[in-house]
């Protein structure tokens, strides 16, 4: 019988320490996964946390970084249950006001370096038998949400990754999916969430009446994380208070 806990998991979560990645990695240690956790910057992970999980410290749009990390999963585990591609960067300005280097930053950090990664785990994936990966993309990658469309374009790729994996890795038992939240508390959206205007006009548009919390995220990640979501792939999941269905 399938159990509602991750034990004997092994996760790999990328942008793991602050936000929506560390609230994963708090969920999956809690549920008894065991974690490998990335991120640019080590100073805001819990030392206590640090002492549950191996955590890799690196710019994951840097190859040597993720050849690292494909080695570090390849030596301490040899096989990968679950893969969390949650790094991801945004620059909020007008399309007309982006360099051509901003831009590329942006697909290098939120889709290539995700298309990469994905790929050298698939050997280790395989060795699962039922793993389960999944992309925390955003609503962004579906709708005009105001934070620019280099960042919405690469959202919606890793959608559209996620849905053509999911059918060529289905004979390996290897489920993919992808998250798309709506305006989360997290670091990474603090600047728009200050603007009394700005989170005015969120709400409203959210018929639960509120910005959502990282916690609510990392549960759903559990449960696509668990064998108890077994028939569940190619699935772009929104976790949005409904915002994604209210018309007037």
């Amino acid at each position: 019988m399938k159990s509602w806990d991750l034990k004997n998991k092994k996760a790999l979560v990328t942008g793991g320490s602050k936000g929506i990645g560390l609230a994963i990695v708090e969920e999956f240690v809690q549920l008894g996964a065991e974690v490998i956790t990335l991120a640019r910057d080590g100073s805001s992970f819990p030392e206590q946390l640090k002492k549950n999980t191996i955590f890799l410290q690196g710019d994951i749009s840097d190859k040597s970084f993720r050849q690292k990390v494909e080695e570090e999963v390849l030596t301490k585990w040899g096989k990968l249950d679950i893969l969390v591609n949650n790094a991801g960067t945004n620059i909020r300005k007008k399309f007309e006001d982006y360099p051509e280097e901003e831009y590329r930053h942006l697909f290098e950090v939120n889709l290539f370096s995700i298309m990469d990664l994905t790929q050298r785990m698939l050997p280790l994936l395989k060795k699962s038998g039922a793993g389960s990966v999944m992309s925390v993309a955003s609503v962004a990658g579906s709708f005009d949400v105001g934070s620019g469309p280099p960042y919405g374009m690469t959202k919606a790729g890793l959608i559209q990754f996620a849905r053509h994996l999911s059918a060529e890795w289905a004979p390996y038992n290897i489920r993919v999916n992808t998250i798309s939240p709506w305006y989360i508390h997290t670091p990474l959206v603090d600047a728009v969430l200050s603007q009394p205007d700005r989170l005015e006009k969120i709400v409203q548009r959210t018929p639960m009446g509120r910005v959502g919390q990282p916690e609510e995220v990392a549960a759903l990640a559990a449960f696509l994380a668990m064998d108890k979501s077994s028939y569940i792939t190619g699935q772009n999941i929104m976790i949005d208070g409904g915002m994604s269905i209210k018309g007037l």
